[in-house]
């Protein structure tokens, strides 16, 4: 069942996807050479923590951190170690969720380590953009099929692989909620958005082919081919009017995306 939440929900959701945003920035400022995904764990469960929040993973369905850190053909769900450490050149994915007053949020990014290749940049800003080409078709009549359509068509024009095994979701008071978000789709298929819906739009896109394994924890999803990766995800509420509100990105402004003066 998809729950459609009112102003005073969202305005909670709000709250929570600030606070994420903020612990997301930190953890991507202490990335660079010779630290390890450890410590980044354990900077985001105490930031979390500190503004009286609770990470959404730790311990969800056994997951063993607050953190994902996922690192070049890992696609998601790397668990943290401190025998990882990262390395010049690696693309780390980070992804982290939290509970609030009882709201859930949950957002993504892929960064380089040090200097990452051009192909990796490129990869990176390429799957960001697929997020915001599809977040924009979260409008009031469209459907999940033109969300999925237009990450599928940006990443597949650049000769990308779409992940198909894994996909976004609707969030609420749950981390996980209907419907399934799928990076890949026809556009005018699927259910109807209708304003209220928050989901979590979240594009996985590898540099080759897009079948994974599963490592043997468990948990780490990774490409067959061992290409490299990138994630990248918010978690955004349908309005009723005009483009969705991106409530893990505060002050965000789909003008500036479109007029080239963004910084993402």
């Amino acid at each position: 069942m998809i729950t459609l939440k009112n102003p005073v929900q969202i305005a909670k959701m709000r709250e929570a996807g600030a606070l994420l945003y903020e612990v997301l920035q930190a953890v991507k400022q202490a990335v660079r050479p010779g630290v390890t995904t450890g410590g980044l764990n354990r900077l985001a469960e105490d930031l979390i923590r500190k503004h009286h929040a609770t990470p959404s993973f730790l311990g969800y369905e056994g997951f063993p951190a607050s953190l994902c850190t996922s690192v070049n053909d890992c696609v998601v769900h790397g668990i943290p170690s401190d025998r990882q450490v990262l390395r010049e050149g690696d693309i780390l994915s980070l992804d982290c969720g939290l509970v609030l007053d009882g709201w859930q949020a949950d957002s993504a990014l892929t960064i380089p380590v040090g200097e990452a290749s051009a192909e990796a940049l490129k990869l990176i800003a390429v799957t960001e953009r697929c997020f915001f080409e599809g977040a924009r078709a979260a409008v009031k009549g469209n459907r999940l099929g033109d969300i999925g359509h237009a990450v599928q068509t940006l990443a597949e024009a650049n000769g990308y692989g779409v992940i198909r095994d894994l996909t976004g979701h609707g969030i609420g008071r749950e981390m996980h909620e209907e419907p399934a978000v799928f990076n890949f789709g026809l556009p005018g298929h699927g259910q109807r958005l209708y304003p209220g819906m928050t989901i979590a739009v979240e594009p996985m896109i590898a540099m080759g082919d897009w079948h994974l394994s599963q490592d043997d924890d468990g948990w780490g999803m990774r490409t067959v081919d061992h290409s490299v990766c990138s994630h990248y995800e918010h978690t955004l509420a349908v309005g009723e009017d005009g483009l969705p509100e991106i409530l893990t990105l505060p002050g965000f402004d789909w003008k500036e995306l479109d007029d080239g003066t963004d910084t993402l």
